[in-house]
């Protein structure tokens, strides 16, 4: 069986519509510049290159505990 376009999809249940929160109030949010952008992407791969630390456990073992 082929599908054209012009098939229409028949759902069991309609789709809710969109919550009014999806759609954006008010202003446009500034554009960041060129100079913060790149800042972004030094952050980012700085980010993503270092480590964390990792902390002692502070649990007992199954020895400890018996």
């Amino acid at each position: 069986m082929s599908s054209t376009p012009q098939d229409e999809v028949h759902l069991a249940y309609p789709e809710p519509p969109a919550s009014p929160l999806w759609h954006r109030q008010g202003p446009k949010p500034r554009p960041i510049t060129p100079e913060q952008q790149r800042r972004n992407r030094e952050l980012l791969v700085l980010a993503q290159r270092t480590t964390r630390p990792r902390t002692a456990r502070a649990t007992k073992t199954l020895a400890e505990a018996s």
